[in-house]
C-alpha cells in the first residue's frame, strides 16, 4: 500500500506542475523538464525512488541513471522472460496497479523479486512507478 500512495503523491506533484503550464506560468517543455528533474531527485524511506517511462517504453527517469534516460526499455525482460516494461505500460493504461518481476536493487547486479506500482500521467504520456523487494536480503 505504501508504494501506491507514494506513486499517487508523485503523480499529484506532476499534476501541480502541469497546472502551472495550463495557467501559462511555463511552457510544456519546461513543465516536462521540471517534472523529470523532480522525479529524478524524489525519495522516500531508506531506498524509495521513482522512475518514469513514456507510453512507448522510452525511459524518462530511472533513479538518476542518465545512461538509461532517453533509451527504449520496451524489450527489457527479467530472468523469467517477463517483459516488465510492457507490463508497466499495460497496467498503467488500464488504470494503474501492481506488477511483479525480477530486477536488481539499485547499485547491485543480481536480480531479486520486485513488486512495483505504476500509474499513468496522461498529460505527459508517462508511466510513473516505484517498487520494493518483498524479500529482505
Amino acid at each position: 500500500m505504501l508504494i501506491k500512495n507514494e506513486v499517487e503523491t508523485a503523480v499529484s506533484m506532476l499534476q501541480a506542475i502541469f497546472t502551472k503550464h495550463q495557467k501559462g506560468e511555463m511552457n510544456f517543455m519546461e513543465a516536462k523538464k521540471l517534472s523529470a528533474d523532480l522525479l529524478r531527485e524524489l525519495r522516500y524511506g531508506n531506498e524509495g525512488y521513482f522512475w518514469a517511462d513514456t507510453t512507448d517504453g522510452v525511459n524518462v527517469v530511472l533513479y538518476g541513471r542518465k545512461d538509461v534516460e532517453g533509451k527504449s526499455r520496451i524489450d527489457e525482460k527479467d530472468q523469467n522472460g517477463t517483459f516488465f516494461i510492457r507490463e508497466f505500460l499495460s497496467t498503467a493504461k488500464a488504470g494503474g496497479g501492481y506488477v511483479e518481476y525480477w530486477f536488481p536493487k539499485k547499485g547491485k547486479s543480481i536480480a531479486q523479486p520486485k513488486r512495483s506500482y505504476v500509474l499513468l500521467f496522461k498529460p505527459f504520456g508517462w508511466v510513473v512507478g516505484s517498487g520494493y523487494n518483498p524479500v529482505k536480503d
